[in-house]
């Protein structure tokens, strides 16, 4: 069991996440014309308040995380919103291939500084896209390794202009990135700390 499968009970009781979700999907609609003829993979989808939120833009949304406890939750989430256009999947993109379908929209949430190869994950969403397809990345700018704390082994945070060479690196085109919402946490050893969080757009020619 890894920490998020002990965090998933009660991760929408955190009001914050639906906040930061909603922020996300608004300032993504205002950047994406999104149609109901589109397809979306989120990957590490967690509890899926972002998908949930974007399922009245699209066709159908393929929710993927490895958190067992995480797909639990949407699966009640999904069965009790009684929505048909929601499929919630047990998948760890980081070590296995993708097989299945491909999107229009892949999206991305807080989840990619947990990732330790940048490079392959962001190969594997270029060829999950169709050509003409977005990607749709939402995480932490550079922050001082308070925002989880010792021993955290991820990214802490991304400079934006690295990432979007990164991402240019890997076959992305028109990458634009701007701040989208700021994270206020309680911080023993600080107090009050805030992150700011941002909305990085790339185009998969």
């Amino acid at each position: 069991m890894n920490e998020f499968d002990i965090k998933a009970a009660g991760w929408d009781q955190n009001k914050m996440h639906e906040e930061r979700s909603a922020a996300i999907v608004s300032q993504l609609l205002r950047q994406i014309h999104l149609t109901g003829e589109m397809t979306a993979l989120e990957f590490g989808a967690g509890s899926g308040i972002t998908s949930l939120l974007l399922r009245h833009h699209l066709k159908e949304i393929v929710m993927v995380d490895s958190s067992p406890g995480m797909v639990k939750v949407m699966n009640e989430k999904v069965g009790a919103s009684g929505t048909s256009n929601l499929k919630p999947v047990l998948f760890d993109l980081e070590k296995d291939e993708w097989t299945g379908a491909n999107f229009n929209l892949v999206i991305t949430q807080m989840v990619l500084h947990h990732v330790m190869n940048l490079d392959l994950i962001l190969h594997k969403f270029f060829h999950i896209l169709l050509p003409g397809g977005y990607l749709a990345i939402a995480d932490l700018y550079p922050e001082d390794g308070s925002f989880h704390g010792e021993g955290f082994t991820g990214h802490r945070g991304f400079d934006t202009g690295e990432l979007a060479d990164r991402l240019r690196n890997n076959g992305f085109a028109n990458v634009s990135a701007g701040k989208c919402f700021t994270i206020r946490k309680e911080n023993s050893a600080t107090g009050r700390s805030d992150y700011d969080v941002f909305l990085m757009i790339a185009y998969r020619p």
